[in-house]
């Protein structure tokens, strides 16, 4: 059995290290999908129902779907969308889908920093 003596930080305070310290980014066109999410509201990510399908059929409207072709980029426009709108209390199936599109933790990280720095009250 080993052991570890951490005495000697007892009364020291320890700062984690920052998303940028350990090495942690994102791509210009990721930066841009997290810009654009802004603007999306938490109803672009349901499906739309049958009875929106039929009114904008018969009405018009904006059929476009807000949802991105790419899987790795929507998981993060998802996850983005509720950091907008939510702050930090994301949903952890929204959080397993943006690691399961191979972001890690520290993306993450930075995602809601910007987003904490950004966000409109």
């Amino acid at each position: 059995m080993a052991y570890l003596d951490l005495s000697d930080f007892r009364n020291e305070t320890v700062a984690a290290p920052t998303p940028h310290e350990i090495g942690a980014s994102l791509s210009a066109l990721e930066w841009q999908v997290v810009g654009i999410a802004q603007r999306d509201r938490l109803a672009s990510l349901e499906a739309p129902g049958r009875w929106s399908k039929l009114l904008a059929i018969f009405f018009g409207g904006d059929r476009a779907s807000p949802r991105l072709a790419d899987p790795r980029l929507e998981a993060l426009r998802r996850l983005a969308v509720h950091a907008w709108h939510k702050g930090d209390a994301i949903p952890q199936d929204e959080i397993a889908g943006f690691h399961a599109a191979g972001f890690s933790f520290a993306q993450l990280q930075l995602v809601l920093a910007q987003v904490r720095g950004k966000a409109v009250a």
